[in-house]
């Protein structure tokens, strides 16, 4: 019974290639012409039993029992929306014995990649690495499957199917990776190359902290005159800044942040600066929150700081999702009149199509703007952009020039009347969103406006 399970098994792990349908062919072409010419015939008998010989005989080797691969699978444990990444595959070839090897990894489903496959040539007691990059769009847990080895012989008339189980699932969070690096980024050294503007800050917005020893970079103005006088050197007296400002981000989830480019949803553009800037907000000891909305509020979190309550705005931004029906800016209105008492500085990522559209909702806005400071991010359709720049060249082109063109000008009216009634507002385009609302934060804080 067991030789019958064996059998089974080899027959199923076995897959004919294409050496084995030409010499198949060739042996074919042998009896049709022995037809013909008698005298052919037994040789075309030989050639069949040198075929079959030859193909057991290949099916024997790929199934040696000191036929034995390890693999290992290196992936990091937790993945960056819309960042490319790499996962590694070490391969051993621990059998005395040569083979030409097709790798195939079971992918997850998310990243479409359906054509995956390296080919490599595995000598006796060899190992190698196998690195591929990949670009998750959507988040969510991502399934790795198991590794398939396929083994060919010198002889190469089949291929044998080994299987190695490395099913694991890895989180895929909103990007991990561009908060860390614009942590670095908003150090004084590197903040100007990224394009984030290192704005003076005006005001008396400023708490005094405690009298220090002079130090050369220390603002002359701030010289304590009076401490300096006992004898003890230079002395400046030393400020912080108002700290614990609530900054909420308040995040559009109506069906007009399906919208994508580059693959990614307008949506989860906004996902990820919105983390961005709450991690920043917080290490600016200011106080991250947010509020999610669609056709009603969905999720609320209240102000706080500190690594667990990024880690809380994280957990939460990971499972958000567009909805299918406009956003209820009533709903939202009603929620930052009850929920924030405190004066407080909204982030609010939207998208407008049309002027009428923008229109309905700037009366909810305004109200919004007189009790706390809002912020409007509206996205640019980059797409329509690159056709309004295309010169037309016949009819048809020349309308959808002109749409688009018209298209464009009514996002930029949108932000004109938005600011004409007070409210800050940033167009941007998807690829420039974090930068251009850091530097908003960072505009508004440096004039004291919040």
């Amino acid at each position: 019974m067991s030789i019958i399970i064996r059998l089974k098994e080899i027959i199923k792990s076995i897959y004919l290639i294409k050496r084995f349908y030409i010499a198949l062919a060739i042996v074919i072409n042998f009896f049709i012409i022995s037809f013909f010419v008698k005298i052919l015939f037994p040789f075309a008998q030989l050639l069949l039993i040198v075929f079959i010989i030859i193909l057991i005989t290949d099916i024997i080797w790929l199934n040696n029992r000191n036929i034995k691969f390890s693999v290992k699978r290196i992936v990091r444990k937790k993945l960056s929306l819309g960042h490319n990444h790499n996962a590694k595959l070490v391969i051993e070839n621990q059998s005395p014995i040569k083979f030409n090897i097709w790798v195939i990894d079971e992918l997850p489903k998310e990243l479409q990649i359906r054509d995956f496959g390296v080919r490599e040539l595995f000598k006796a007691y060899q190992q190698k690495e196998i690195t591929y990059n990949f670009r998750p769009l959507k988040r969510g847990l991502y399934y790795f499957g198991k590794v398939h080895l396929f083994l060919e012989s010198e002889i190469s008339f089949v291929r044998r199917r080994y299987s190695i189980d490395l099913e694991e699932s890895v989180p895929v969070y909103p990007s991990l990776v561009e908060m860390k690096n614009y942590e670095l980024y908003n150090k004084n050294n590197y903040i100007q190359t990224h394009g984030i503007k290192k704005i003076r800050r005006i005001g008396n917005s400023h708490e005094f902290e405690q009298i220090k020893t002079y130090v050369h970079g220390d603002d002359f103005q701030k010289i304590n005159w009076k401490a300096s006088g006992r004898g003890q050197g230079l002395m400046v007296n030393h400020f912080e800044d108002e700290k614990a400002q609530p900054v909420y981000l308040l995040l559009d989830k109506g069906r007009n942040m399906k919208m994508s480019f580059d693959g990614l949803s307008l949506l989860d553009y906004s996902i990820n600066t919105g983390l961005t800037v709450a991690n920043t907000a917080i290490r600016k000891k200011d106080r991250a929150g947010l509020i999610t909305f669609s056709e009603k509020v969905n999720t609320i979190i209240g102000a706080g700081n500190g690594t667990g309550h990024l880690e809380r705005i994280l957990k939460s931004l990971y499972n958000e999702k567009e909805g299918s029906f406009d956003a209820n800016y009533e709903s939202l209105y009603k929620v930052i009149k009850n929920k924030l008492p405190v004066r407080s500085l909204l982030f609010l990522f939207t998208n407008f199509e049309s002027k009428n559209s923008a229109e309905q909702v700037l009366p909810i806005f305004r109200q919004i703007n007189n009790q706390h400071l809002l912020v409007v991010i509206i996205f640019e359709n980059t797409e329509l952009i690159k056709l309004g720049e295309k010169w037309p060249s016949s009819t048809e082109e020349e309308y959808v020039f002109t749409q688009a063109e018209q298209l464009v000008n009514d996002k930029k009216e949108i932000a004109v009347k938005m600011q004409q009634y007070g409210i800050q507002t940033v167009l941007t385009a998807p690829e420039s969103l974090t930068m251009d609302v850091l530097n908003k934060y960072l505009e508004l804080k440096a004039r004291g406006m919040i």
